[in-house]
């Protein structure tokens, strides 16, 4: 187990990159996790996805991924093997007729349950390597990460339409300009000159 205190700061570009040093950082808590939670131990991503659903019965796939930050795909494999393992049961929403739900079965609680005192032992020993003046700080600063990976995809689709938007009103102006183009090309139509019309006049 690493102990809390200050370490060496290696030299180098990746003791600089976040990236790099936010991966080692979730090694080494998945690795004290499973040591917490033992190999017949809910994994982190089946630990969330109960701790989820325990909060409200009967959610759809798209509110689970809301709610955990797990993708789409990923999710639905966990909640078909979860099932199957009987962790959770699957009904046919009450509010989307499309979309299935899913609850806690019995054999589910009492396995969250269970977890619950293991991962808050495993978190016990993550914070125990920082300082206690930085802990909250810690915490705070994963939690503004966090709250940008979930608007994330919104902020994404958004931007998306923008540029959607941008591209018709380029072609828009684009197919105006082509239409003056034709029109400054074109001939232009010949005067018609009226005809004066005669009027005969009666010999008197």
């Amino acid at each position: 187990m690493v102990k809390a205190g200050k370490a060496a700061r290696k030299v180098g570009p990746l003791a600089t990159s976040p990236s790099h040093l936010m991966h080692r950082a979730l090694q080494l808590a998945l690795d004290i996790y499973a040591e917490e939670t033992g190999a017949d131990g809910l994994t982190q991503r089946q630990f969330a996805v109960l701790e989820a659903v325990s909060l409200k019965a009967g959610l759809t796939q798209t509110e689970l991924v809301r709610m955990t930050g797990i993708d789409r795909s990923t999710l639905a494999d966990l909640v078909t093997r979860m099932t199957a393992k009987g962790l959770l049961e699957r009904e046919r929403s009450t509010l989307d007729a499309r979309a299935k739900a899913v609850r806690l079965s019995t054999e589910g609680a009492a396995r969250l349950e269970a977890a619950r005192p293991l991962v808050e032992a495993a978190d016990k020993r993550i914070m125990a390597l920082l300082p206690k003046g930085q802990r909250e700080t810690f915490l705070n600063q994963l939690a503004e990460l966090a709250a940008a990976a979930d608007a994330a995809p919104d902020a994404a689709k958004a931007e998306a339409k923008a540029v959607k938007k941008a591209l018709k009103a380029v072609e828009k102006e684009a197919r105006k300009a082509e239409k003056a183009a034709k029109k400054a090309d074109r001939p232009a139509k010949p005067a018609k000159i009226k005809k004066p019309k005669l009027k005969l006049v009666e010999p008197a």
